[in-house]
């Protein structure tokens, strides 16, 4: 029969390997060798969602847990899973988008010229101050917003860009899902119309959104 104090002892020596994981490169995974891309909406609750613990409660540990808007594919999208895929011991990528995204709201040519309104210049950015190199060819701003047309199309391509992407091995598993905010459940990307009927909002033109977005994939 194992002793409190032996279970006690074990958890602590448990919790110290925790909390130096990044000591130990790749065998100091997180506990399911996860990266998770999600889309930075409240409305979207990546443990519910999954049936992991990365948001709550703290210190879950199951997963890297990277947030944008519209969970897409994006430069630091494609570091932060560089770095995790490569030197910290993941093994998958789980790409989560949702419905009534606010990401199809809006034409992201419209935000553009909302903004240049408002006296931004911009066609001369600095994206990142911390890296000017960092720049977007003329006409690219439109685009870098990344404003979607079709929510579960645009989940299919970003699990294409990071399986395709060279920073990225060969061997991790990818897939994404779709969490429908109305009903509270995960269900894969599909372009089958049954499926998607099942809730509104998937498409811009959900919203009133008639013009194509500036086309980011190719």
């Amino acid at each position: 029969m194992t002793s409190l104090k032996d279970k006690l002892n074990a958890r602590v020596e448990s919790y110290d390997h925790w909390a130096r994981r990044r000591h130990y490169g790749p065998e100091g995974h997180n506990d399911s060798s996860l990266w998770v891309l999600a889309c930075m909406d409240e409305r979207l609750p990546v443990d519910e969602a999954l049936g992991i613990r990365v948001d709550s409660p703290a210190g879950g540990g199951d997963a890297h847990c990277f947030r944008n808007a519209g969970g897409i594919v994006t430069d630091d999208a494609i570091r932060s899973a560089m770095l995790t895929c490569n030197f910290f011991g993941t093994k998958e990528i789980v790409i989560v988008q949702h419905t009534q995204c606010g990401m199809l709201s809006a034409n992201a040519n419209d935000l553009e010229r909302m903004l240049k309104d408002k006296g931004v210049d911009i066609d001369n950015l600095t994206l990142d101050p911390t890296l000017p190199e960092l720049k977007l060819d003329k006409g690219g701003f439109a685009k870098w917003i990344g404003m979607m047309d079709d929510v579960d199309v645009t989940c299919m391509r970003t699990v294409e860009a990071f399986r395709t992407h060279a920073l990225i091995p060969k061997d991790v598993v990818i897939s994404g899902w779709v969490w429908e905010v109305e009903t509270r459940r995960l269900r894969a990307p599909t372009r089958d119309a049954k499926v998607r009927g099942r809730v509104p909002d998937v498409r811009c033109t959900d919203y009133g959104v008639n013009q194509k977005q500036p086309a980011r994939w190719s």
